[in-house]
């Protein structure tokens, strides 16, 4: 361990600790502050801050991330960042009400208790914490699973709302090559032990906000939408809702009669499942009612303003970059949408 350093964020007025051996972004999480924050590993800009005061030392990051002009114009990268000295440190994107909410960082041990196939590469996983460490979530957050016999982890949402009756859901999509989605086509069992750590993210509902909420997910994007829509419908929110949900044919589609049933709790929530390789002249379900085309496609059709909404994107890193600029163009404040991109590993493992 090295020397610990106090830091401190402005404007928000909130102090750490940190000591020299963690990142800055590790101190804040283990303290319950969470802080913006993306990948965690200097290859987005989610956690980009300005350092105002001290002797702060970074750990290698792409410049995609941070380029060198803004670091030589004092930008820093939180999660690559050690604190050598009292810090104080201006954050550049921040909300105030989910730093303050945050929860602390812990590990647990758990087990798995099923895996259940939804389609044919998409699995539902549920693990049975096995020792109280004290893990909480926020609805919409996600947790760090390690890969057996590795010093690796992959990252994934959690489908439930609440850790209550101590089971972890997600909603997990299965990648060929994929070192930990690859596990759950027959080589985890039930009762396998699986270290979590978390939580982790910020894609959490504001609920501050009275706005509409429109929802866009595909694949295994649907884990972290289903925890907020489950948190709406438990908590009796009666903000109006709608779910565009992309796949490519009927087949892909999945957690129908969760949604019919989610509905039914929120009156003014409608779920409309979008086809992009099928059926060209209609919809094909039977009395199902959805559209055609990508969901992004599908979103710029079916709604004419989005201004006075509260947009909330999951899905694939292609999905979440065509859907930004659209909702730039329709005219949605950058400060009304929240959106949690997968990055997709199994590609470069192969």
């Amino acid at each position: 361990m090295g020397e610990t350093h106090r830091i401190r964020f402005e404007p928000v007025g909130i102090d750490i600790e940190a000591d020299e051996d963690e990142t800055i972004l590790d101190a804040a999480f283990r303290q319950g502050v969470m802080l913006m924050h993306g990948c965690k590993e200097g290859q987005c800009s989610a956690c980009k801050s300005f350092l105002l005061e001290g002797d702060l030392q970074m750990d290698r990051y792409s410049t995609f991330a941070l380029a060198d002009y803004e670091s030589e114009e004092g930008y820093v990268l939180l999660c690559r960042g050690h604190a050598y000295s009292d810090l104080e440190i201006e954050l550049v994107n921040y909300d105030e009400d989910m730093i303050r909410s945050g929860l602390p960082v812990v590990s647990a041990a758990t087990e798995v208790e099923s895996i259940t196939p939804l389609t044919h590469d998409i699995s539902l996983l549920r693990l049975k914490i096995t020792e109280d460490a004290g893990l909480r979530f926020h609805p919409g957050q996600y947790v760090d699973i390690a890969i057996p016999g590795t010093e690796e982890h992959r990252s994934f949402s959690m489908a439930n709302i609440t850790v209550a009756d101590g089971v972890l859901e997600f909603i997990i999509k299965r990648y060929p090559g994929g070192k930990f989605s690859g596990l759950l086509e027959g080589t985890l069992q039930p009762g396998d032990p699986l270290k979590v750590t978390g939580p982790y993210g910020t894609f959490t509902l504001r609920v501050s906000s009275d706005r509409r909420l429109v929802f866009v997910g595909g694949g295994a994007g649907m884990s972290p939408i289903l925890s907020l829509l489950g948190q709406m419908a438990e908590s009796g929110n009666e903000r109006e809702a709608v779910y565009y949900y992309g796949a490519r044919t009927e087949a892909d589609l999945f957690h129908a009669e969760e949604m019919a049933q989610l509905a039914e709790r929120l009156p003014k929530f409608r779920f409309v499942p979008c086809l992009s390789e099928s059926w060209p002249d209609g919809w094909p379900g039977d009395g199902v009612e959805g559209e055609t085309g990508l969901v992004t496609q599908v979103l710029e059709r079916c709604e004419e303003n989005l201004t006075d909404c509260d947009v909330y994107l999951c899905g694939p890193p292609p999905m979440i970059d065509a859907a930004l600029p659209l909702l730039e163009a329709l005219g949605v404040p950058k400060e009304q949408i929240f959106y949690d991109k997968f990055t997709i590993t199994a590609a470069a493992e192969a």
